[in-house]
């Protein structure tokens, strides 16, 4: 259970069977400390308003690189900070949608051979002997 469930058990029996909250909280197994804390919020919307406003100025700027300015300007604020934040602002940076070749586009149809060396074929093929020297050859071949 998390403190904040073990926090409204603790209550429940404070308040159903009039215990101490010394008890209720061995009980339950919750640390008196962790009893009696209370969340300090902080107001993050002048950090969201310069992250926004950075952000629209520097568009490909990443989350880290805004964190490096914000630093440069003065923001005591860390990068977990700073990152929660760049994600509750939705300036997640859409990665680039591949393109399509354009050779691949602009090939053209190869005619048909119908004679013998019109068209060759050549390719390099390497292997090794089994005495471990390397043997490499270039092969030609007609296309018909």
């Amino acid at each position: 259970m998390k403190p904040v469930q073990r926090r409204h058990a603790a209550q429940h029996l404070i308040d159903a069977y009039r215990i101490s909250a010394r008890r209720a909280c061995r009980v339950i197994g919750l640390q008196r400390a962790s009893w009696s804390y209370k969340a300090h919020g902080r107001d993050d919307t002048v950090l969201r308003q310069r992250l926004r406003e950075l952000a629209h100025v520097r568009i490909r700027y990443g989350c880290q690189r805004l964190h490096t300015l914000l630093r440069r300007e003065g923001w005591p604020d860390n990068h977990k900070r700073v990152h929660r934040l760049y994600c509750l602002e939705s300036l997640n940076l859409r990665s680039k949608r591949p393109r399509r070749s354009r050779a691949a586009a602009q090939r053209l149809e190869r005619l048909p051979t119908g004679r013998l060396h019109q068209s060759w074929s050549m390719d390099f093929v390497a292997d090794n002997l089994f005495d471990g020297r390397k043997i490499r050859a270039l092969t030609i071949v007609d296309k018909l």
